[in-house]
């Protein structure tokens, strides 16, 4: 257990889930809300005036606590957890990405993640040899003590998870913890849950839609010191992942293929961009052998106990709301240039960008960016 890991109440952590389960609340805007007001009670008092403020006609949508109840306890019945970011048993690689979820569903072995971990992805339609390379590096990076993390799809996920299942390995799921996708993988999501970890940031009973696989894929990226792609196409989720990982500042590694195989040229590609070229377990422990220096207790998870930011006034923030409107648009622009450009104090910009954001007026980017959407 890190040394400044906290746990929260049973109070506290069902104030955490409403929050993060209402209305255009993501996890940038959950931590932004924590920073400002100090709790998540007081966050989920002041989201609904910070909606109007920032145009909202209709009263925003705040979890009833008798829902995050419910959720809470059908997690126990499934045998699963729900862990706050801060908490002992939340993987601190992911809790150092620049928008962790506030809050994860966990099945299994929590303790797993105190190894380091490689992500192992790539297509659905894999190759009988891409499967094979898929599994046969997974069994020889758990030998390596390494964790194996992978997303629970057809193909190279699965033959990931198969060849680590021994060592360790952790699938991410796209829906919710008990929504296991594609159903034929069943027998090895039962095997996952008992031998290795499962873990979700979706509410239980949510069915996969396209638009959770990015989101998955951050996680996958964001557990993990690097992503292996196996074999994909040019426009994949797994080279999806590749960017989240760069973002995220993780190594990417990928398997040269014939350039004859669509399933080769997503991986030919990053490769050309400069992805580590990889034919062996041999090659990504090489590459890796700078970070696997540094143990990972010395890695902490951030601190989520410090007291509210000082609030500025409805005054001040009134006369800025006009001045930072004008500074955005459909293309993202960084926080620091509106500070800068406007001459407002932090506090003043933060609770602006909160009310437009709880409005559903405004998208958060990486690189600390903002745009405004059309309504």
């Amino acid at each position: 257990m890190p040394a400044n890991a906290q746990m929260l109440s049973e109070a506290e952590r069902l104030d955490w889930l409403r929050l993060i389960r209402s209305e255009n609340i993501g996890p940038i805007t959950f931590f932004k809300l924590l920073e400002a007001y100090g709790s998540a009670a007081a966050a989920l008092e002041a989201a609904p005036k910070l909606a109007q403020h920032g145009g909202r006609r209709k009263p925003i949508a705040i979890c009833p606590k008798a829902v995050a109840e419910r959720e809470a306890e059908a997690h126990a019945k499934l045998g699963a957890r729900l862990i706050a970011l801060g908490e002992p048993d939340y993987p601190l690689n992911l809790a150092q990405i620049y928008d962790p979820p506030p809050v994860i569903s966990l099945r299994g072995h929590p303790h797993l993640f105190e190894k380091h971990a490689l992500a192992i992805v790539g297509a659905r339609n894999a190759s009988a040899n891409g499967r094979r390379f898929a599994e046969k590096t997974a069994m020889d990076l758990g030998k390596n003590d390494f964790l194996v993390v992978s997303g629970l799809a057809r193909g190279i996920d699965t033959a990931a998870h198969e060849g680590s299942l021994a060592t360790g390995t952790v699938a991410v799921q796209a829906g919710g913890i008990d929504s296991i996708y594609p159903q034929e993988n069943t027998p090895l999501y039962e095997r996952i849950a008992e031998e290795g970890v499962l873990i979700s940031e979706q509410p239980l009973g949510t069915t996969p839609q396209a638009r959770h696989f990015p989101r998955r894929n951050r996680l996958v990226s964001g557990l993990s010191l690097g992503v292996l792609v196996v074999e994909a196409a040019l426009k994949s989720g797994s080279l999806i992942t590749a960017r989240m990982a760069l973002e995220q500042g993780r190594e990417v590694f990928a398997v040269p293929g014939s350039p004859l195989d669509p399933r080769a040229q997503g991986a030919n590609h990053l490769i050309r961009q400069g992805a580590v070229l990889t034919e062996n377990a041999e090659d990504i422990l090489a590459a890796l052998e700078g970070r696997l220096r540094t143990p990972l207790e010395e890695r902490k998870p951030p601190s989520l106990l410090a007291p509210p930011i000082l609030a500025p006034s409805e005054q001040e923030v009134a006369q800025a709301r006009d001045t930072v409107l004008e500074m955005l648009g459909p293309s993202p622009v960084m926080v620091d240039e509106i500070l800068r450009q406007c001459q407002l104090s932090p506090p003043v910009l933060s609770t602006v960008l909160l009310e437009l954001e709880l409005a559903g007026r405004l998208e958060r980017h990486p690189g600390n960016q903002v745009s405004l959407l059309s309504l």
